[in-house]
């Protein structure tokens, strides 16, 4: 039973955009499946699912945006929604968010394949992103300004 409710939370979610718990549970229960929501939270756990930074739709982890312009519209959906403040120490960056939004908007970075970023490290309301260089840096803390004020 375990597996098949599995399997559609996998089917479901590749084909809708699913933004939370409860409306997963809704679209299980006309498939056959009635599932409280402790049992939905371990399902999503053990498939490893993660939340898409651009809509924040439940997706497969490592599922790749589709293309690099959809991954730079991600980037900048989600910095207009969690950046709360950007500050830069040469080529080190710092990006502040609310509490729990830090890894969403860490994770959309890394999708948008910024060629002068490095890498990033997200905790929990802290990013820091390596860039290539200081100059790389300030445009980034410009980019993410802009997208956050947008």
């Amino acid at each position: 039973m375990k597996a098949r409710r599995q399997a559609v939370i996998l089917e479901l979610i590749d084909r809708e955009p699913l933004h939370s718990q409860e409306l997963l549970r809704r679209r299980l229960k006309p498939r056959g499946f009635t599932a409280t929501q402790a049992t939905i939270s371990r399902d999503i756990k053990e498939l490893g699912l993660v939340k898409r930074a651009g809509d924040g739709a439940y997706q497969r982890s490592g599922a790749e945006a589709a293309n690099p312009e959809t991954a730079l519209t991600a980037l900048e959906r989600a910095a207009g929604e969690f950046v709360r403040a950007v500050d830069r120490v040469q080529q080190l960056v710092i990006v502040r968010t609310g509490p729990g939004q830090a890894q969403t908007l860490a994770f959309a970075l890394d999708r948008a394949h910024l060629p002068d970023v490095v890498g990033t490290i997200g905790g929990d309301d802290t990013i820091l992103v390596i860039a290539r260089a200081a100059r790389a840096a300030a445009a980034l803390v410009r980019q993410l300004k802009d997208y956050s004020s947008s």
